[in-house]
C-alpha cells in the first residue's frame, strides 16, 4: 500500500506536510481538540498531489489525519460549528515562531478567508493517510499571480 504517512518537527518539515495538504477538504465535524492531552485534529479528504503529476485524465484523494500536539490553545476565524455542512478547502500550514524558543502559532489557512490559529509549545505535527484512495476527474486550480 502506498499510503502517506509524515512526521513535521520543524518548519521545513511543515512545509511539506502542507505541500501534502494543499487543496484538502473538511467539514467542521472533522475538526477535534482534545484539551487534556494537547492535540487537535482535523480528518480531511485530501488531493492526492504525489500522484497528479501524469496526464491521465483521473486524480485521487485519500482520506487522511492531521494530529497536532503540544497544542495550548486553539483559535478560529469564520469558521461556524455549528454548520455541520460547510467545507472548508486547506490551503496552507503557517508557522510563526515567537522569540527564541521553539513554541508559536501554527496557522491553516482556509478558503473563504477562513483561518484556525493553534499556539504550540513547537512544531509536533503528523499526517497520515487512514484509508484507500478514491478517483476524482476534478484537479484543483489556482489563478495565476
Amino acid at each position: 500500500m502506498d499510503s502517506l504517512k509524515l512526521l513535521a518537527l520543524d518548519t521545513e518539515d511543515l512545509s511539506v506536510v502542507s505541500a501534502h495538504l494543499q487543496d484538502a477538504v473538511f467539514k467542521t465535524d472533522g475538526l477535534a481538540y482534545d484539551a487534556r492531552h494537547h492535540v487537535f485534529s482535523l480528518t480531511v479528504n485530501r488531493f492526492a498531489w504525489e500522484k497528479a503529476g501524469g496526464r491521465g485524465k483521473s486524480f485521487e484523494r485519500r482520506r487522511a489525519v492531521l494530529a497536532f500536539k503540544r497544542v495550548e490553545a486553539v483559535r478560529s476565524l469564520g469558521i461556524d460549528r455549528k454548520d455541520r455542512e460547510a467545507v472548508f478547502s486547506l490551503l496552507a500550514v503557517n508557522f510563526a515562531q515567537k522569540g527564541e524558543g521553539p513554541e508559536g502559532t501554527v496557522e491553516l489557512v482556509l478558503s473563504g478567508n477562513a483561518s484556525i490559529a493553534l499556539d504550540v509549545e513547537c512544531v509536533e505535527v503528523q499526517l497520515a493517510d487512514t484509508g484507500g484512495a478514491w478517483e476524482t476527474s476534478l484537479k484543483p486550480r489556482h489563478p495565476a499571480v
